[in-house]
């Protein structure tokens, strides 16, 4: 397997008209107008200030540093939530609920510039709960099987090749473990090195790459296009 993504780019899901999560927001204070970075002279917009910044700003209270930091990165997330779920059901709740745990826990990171790869890993680990809790109940008829979008998931230039393809894949995805799926979705499909797979699974090198192997080897008995790219 080589080290490029063996399913077509898939398109961003378009997240413009979100809003920060009322829970956290409403307990911050607003922004009292432009800032400056830390050492700077002038003023400075909050939304141009890098994360480390932002995040040093909600750590104390501050409301518009909170909303910068969710327009900047929600799309990443309900783009994540979408390409691993193969679906978007539920995935503003997952948005909401990723953004909840992670200023509820800012405590918890311990470099303001990590704050990406950290809201990555509470997603992932968001969605495959859930995946986890419908399978369970599937397996008690209490729910049924999502279907793969392909409209959230194919950019609207992609063929009916590229489509029966992507189907094809998340078919086989979605029959794996849930660890195996994310891993594989991480790996090939936001194209993330393998190092970082392992520290937004919170994971070794060695158990990430298991899981890696054995979607992969899924992928290939099942004679799934693209899988032995």
């Amino acid at each position: 397997m080589s080290r490029h993504r063996s399913v077509p780019r898939l398109r961003l899901v378009d997240a413009a008209a979100s809003t920060a999560p009322s829970e956290v927001a409403s307990q911050l204070r607003a922004s009292p107008g432009p800032l400056g970075p830390p050492g700077s002279s002038g003023p400075t917009e909050v939304g141009e200030l890098d994360d480390a910044q932002l995040v040093s700003l909600v750590r104390v209270g501050d409301r518009g540093a909170l909303d910068a930091l969710y327009r900047r990165h929600a799309p990443y997330v309900l783009s994540l939530a979408v390409r691993i779920q193969g679906h978007v059901t539920d995935v503003e709740d997952i948005v909401h609920d990723a953004f909840l745990r992670v200023v509820s826990r800012l405590g918890e990171l311990r470099q303001d510039d990590a704050f990406r790869p950290w809201l990555a890993s509470v997603t992932a680990n968001l969605v495959k709960t859930r995946l986890r809790r419908r399978r369970f109940l599937g397996a008690l008829g209490l729910a049924g099987t999502e279907p793969v979008d392909l409209d959230a998931l194919v950019a609207e230039s992609a063929g009916p090749e590229t489509r029966a393809q992507l189907a094809e894949v998340y078919g086989v995805l979605r029959l794996l473990p849930v660890d195996q799926r994310v891993a594989w979705v991480l790996r090939h499909v936001e194209g993330h090195k393998l190092e970082e797979v392992a520290r937004i699974l919170d994971c070794s090198l060695a158990t990430a790459k298991r899981r890696l192997g054995l979607a992969q080897q899924a992928l290939l008995a099942t004679g799934t296009p693209g899988a032995d790219q």
